[in-house]
Protein backbone atom coordinates (compact mmCIF):
# COMPACT_ATOMS: atom_id res chain seq x y z
CA UNK A 1 0.00 0.00 0.00
CA UNK A 2 1.28 3.45 -0.92
CA UNK A 3 1.91 5.71 2.51
CA UNK A 4 -0.75 8.56 2.40
CA UNK A 5 1.68 11.35 2.69
CA UNK A 6 2.79 9.66 -0.84
CA UNK A 7 -0.62 9.42 -2.18
CA UNK A 8 -1.37 13.12 -1.08
CA UNK A 9 2.25 13.87 -2.85
CA UNK A 10 0.66 12.74 -5.89
CA UNK A 11 -2.51 14.25 -6.26
CA UNK A 12 -1.69 17.67 -5.18
CA UNK A 13 2.00 17.42 -8.41
CA UNK A 14 0.63 14.99 -10.98
CA UNK A 15 -1.91 17.00 -13.28
CA UNK A 16 -3.06 13.64 -14.86
CA UNK A 17 -3.99 12.20 -11.82
CA UNK A 18 -4.94 14.86 -9.74
CA UNK A 19 -8.06 16.04 -11.67
CA UNK A 20 -11.18 14.94 -9.94
CA UNK A 21 -12.98 15.70 -6.79
CA UNK A 22 -11.18 14.16 -3.69
CA UNK A 23 -12.23 13.62 -0.35
CA UNK A 24 -10.49 12.52 2.84
CA UNK A 25 -11.76 10.66 5.54
CA UNK A 26 -10.05 11.04 8.93
CA UNK A 27 -10.97 9.71 12.36
CA UNK A 28 -12.13 12.45 14.79
CA UNK A 29 -11.50 10.97 18.36
CA UNK A 30 -14.34 13.54 20.00
CA UNK A 31 -16.65 12.40 17.23
CA UNK A 32 -15.38 8.74 17.66
CA UNK A 33 -16.36 8.50 13.87
CA UNK A 34 -14.61 8.92 10.37
CA UNK A 35 -15.92 12.30 9.05
CA UNK A 36 -15.47 13.24 5.62
CA UNK A 37 -13.78 16.63 4.00
CA UNK A 38 -13.11 17.88 0.70
CA UNK A 39 -9.34 17.50 0.07
CA UNK A 40 -9.03 21.22 -0.90
CA UNK A 41 -9.98 22.21 2.91
CA UNK A 42 -6.44 20.49 4.03
CA UNK A 43 -3.23 22.76 3.69
CA UNK A 44 0.14 21.20 3.35
CA UNK A 45 3.34 22.37 4.67
CA UNK A 46 6.63 21.29 2.29
CA UNK A 47 8.58 18.66 3.47
CA UNK A 48 5.73 17.19 6.22
CA UNK A 49 5.02 13.39 6.59
CA UNK A 50 3.07 13.88 9.43
CA UNK A 51 0.70 16.20 9.55
CA UNK A 52 -1.45 19.09 7.44
CA UNK A 53 -3.51 21.73 8.50
CA UNK A 54 -7.78 21.05 8.30
CA UNK A 55 -10.13 24.26 8.10
CA UNK A 56 -13.06 23.07 9.50
CA UNK A 57 -16.67 24.22 9.40
CA UNK A 58 -15.99 27.11 11.49
CA UNK A 59 -13.08 28.23 9.69
CA UNK A 60 -10.70 27.06 12.82
CA UNK A 61 -7.14 25.74 11.70
CA UNK A 62 -6.15 23.11 13.04
CA UNK A 63 -3.56 19.87 13.06
CA UNK A 64 -4.33 17.05 11.44
CA UNK A 65 -1.69 14.42 11.80
CA UNK A 66 -1.62 12.10 8.49
CA UNK A 67 -2.22 9.05 10.68
CA UNK A 68 -5.37 9.67 11.32
CA UNK A 69 -6.51 9.73 7.78
CA UNK A 70 -8.36 6.58 7.06
CA UNK A 71 -9.71 6.82 3.63
CA UNK A 72 -9.39 8.85 0.49
CA UNK A 73 -11.90 9.01 -2.41
CA UNK A 74 -11.36 10.03 -5.84
CA UNK A 75 -15.41 11.47 -7.59
CA UNK A 76 -16.95 9.80 -4.88
CA UNK A 77 -15.24 5.96 -5.36
CA UNK A 78 -12.79 4.66 -2.67
CA UNK A 79 -9.12 4.50 -4.02
CA UNK A 80 -7.17 4.28 -0.68
CA UNK A 81 -7.77 2.60 2.72
CA UNK A 82 -5.48 2.37 5.86
CA UNK A 83 -5.19 -1.04 7.27
CA UNK A 84 -5.35 -2.62 4.37
CA UNK A 85 -8.89 -3.13 3.74
CA UNK A 86 -9.78 -3.76 0.77
CA UNK A 87 -11.43 -1.22 -1.36
CA UNK A 88 -15.19 -2.03 -2.00
CA UNK A 89 -17.14 -1.53 -5.38
CA UNK A 90 -19.08 1.17 -3.81
CA UNK A 91 -18.36 3.52 -1.30
CA UNK A 92 -20.90 2.68 2.02
CA UNK A 93 -21.70 5.06 4.64
CA UNK A 94 -19.56 5.98 8.19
Amino acid sequence: MIPIHALLARIRWDPAFGRGEFVIGYYDRVARRIVHVPLRRLAFADHDHFACTLVDDEGEARQLPLHRIREVLKDGRLIWQRDGKAAPDACGSH
